[in-house]
């Protein structure tokens, strides 16, 4: 692990492999990096920098409410530390809204786009008093009660029952996390604006993807994303629920690997022209 002093706070990384464009994994709520482990080494030719978010893992905590352009600013200014100007952006859960809303700060820094088990849309009134109900628990409770409760959601039954080590490794993630942290998390989501409008206007390739049985986020979301970016592949992963890359990490490592062939495949033709 490594450490960088980012927008005021010490934040938490893992910095892997080289050539390539850079690949930033940024995970979801309430998780940490690790979440990532399957997919550091699927990326071969490529550099891959996954954070832990500020308030997660061995990133630090500041309570209150952290807002997704907070977040987006911090995985700016890492990639600005890491002196790489431009990077694939890869989003789970939270973390593709994070990834559309640095698309929509910087999207000239954005060289290609995973969105994973995520929605564009912004949140219902509804929708806002839970997740702000949630940080309340999470604060007065501590993360265990909601960790037992969501774990079932979090990734499919088939994993529950076949893949015991990745259940508890999802599990143990949400338990460890900081309830301040977490509630700072949801706060900030709960508020965060409509991306819709935004996908239109992707213009790098993209891929969506989804767990076939993802109770939070289902195929009809990836599905929405899917028709109005324009150009964007759709990878709907058989038997996963929200967490595919965990739960069928050789799948989502094979949908993740053509997306990085377009980026570059991109990227040359790109070279051709300015040469030409």
């Amino acid at each position: 692990m490594s450490s960088a002093f980012i927008n005021g706070i010490s934040m938490a990384y893992d910095d892997t492999g080289s050539g390539g464009t850079a690949l930033l994994l940024v995970h979801g709520h309430p998780f940490d990096r690790t979440m990532w482990r399957p997919q550091q080494d699927a990326a071969p030719g490529h550099r891959v920098v996954t954070p832990d978010l500020r308030g997660y893992g061995g990133t630090q905590v500041v309570p209150g409410v952290t807002p997704l352009s907070t977040f987006a600013e911090d995985l700016a200014g890492l990639l600005d530390h890491l002196g790489e100007r431009r990077a694939v952006l890869c989003g789970l859960s939270m973390g593709g809204q994070i990834v559309l809303e640095f698309h929509r700060l910087f999207p000239e820094r954005v060289a290609g786009l995973v969105l994973a088990d995520t929605f564009a849309q912004g949140e219902t009134e509804h929708g806002k008093k839970e997740r702000n109900e949630r940080a309340d628990q999470l604060l007065r409770d501590g993360m265990s009660d909601y960790a037992h409760e969501v774990l079932d959601s979090m990734v499919s039954p088939a994993t529950v029952a076949d893949l015991p080590d990745v259940a508890a490794h999802v599990l143990g993630m949400m338990l460890a996390a900081s309830p301040e942290g977490a509630a700072a998390a949801l706060r900030g989501r709960a508020e965060r604006p409509d991306y819709t409008p935004t996908l239109p206007g992707i213009a790098v390739p993209t891929l969506v993807v989804v767990g076939s049985d993802d109770v939070f986020t289902p195929v009809a979301d990836a599905e929405y994303l899917h028709r109005r970016i324009p150009g964007a592949r759709l990878a709907v992963i058989d038997g996963a629920g929200h967490l595919p890359n965990l739960e069928r990490p050789a799948a989502f490592g094979e949908a993740l690997a053509g997306l990085l062939a377009a980026v570059e495949e991109a990227r040359a033709d790109t070279a051709d022209v300015t040469e030409f």
